[in-house]
C-alpha cells in the first residue's frame, strides 16, 4: 500500500516535502555545475574561454541595459531645437 493511500497529507507536510525536493534539486545541480567547472579548470584553454565568458556577459548586460533605457530623442527632432534656439539667439 503506498502512503498517499494510508492517509491524505497535511498541508504542513506538503510544505516539507515539497522543500525537501527542492533542497535535493538545488544539491544535485550544484554537483553538476561543480563537475562542470572541475572538466573546464583542466582545459588548457581555460584563460581563452573565461574571456569570451566574460564578453558574453558584457553584451548581455549591454542589450539588457539597452532594452529597458529610454530611447534617445529622435535626430531630426533635435536639430529642429538646435534651429530653434539659434533663432531665438538671432531675433535678441
Amino acid at each position: 500500500m503506498t502512503r498517499a493511500a494510508k492517509r491524505p497529507e497535511g498541508l504542513d507536510e506538503r510544505a516539507v516535502l515539497l522543500v525537501a525536493g527542492l533542497a535535493e534539486l538545488a544539491v544535485s545541480t550544484a554537483s553538476s555545475a561543480l563537475g562542470t567547472v572541475r572538466g573546464l579548470l583542466r582545459r588548457s584553454d581555460a584563460a581563452e574561454l573565461a574571456a569570451d565568458a566574460e564578453h558574453e556577459l558584457a553584451a548581455r548586460g549591454r542589450l539588457l541595459l539597452d532594452r529597458y533605457q529610454s530611447p534617445p530623442p529622435a535626430h531630426l527632432e533635435t536639430l529642429a531645437r538646435h534651429a530653434l534656439a539659434r533663432r531665438a539667439v538671432d531675433d535678441v
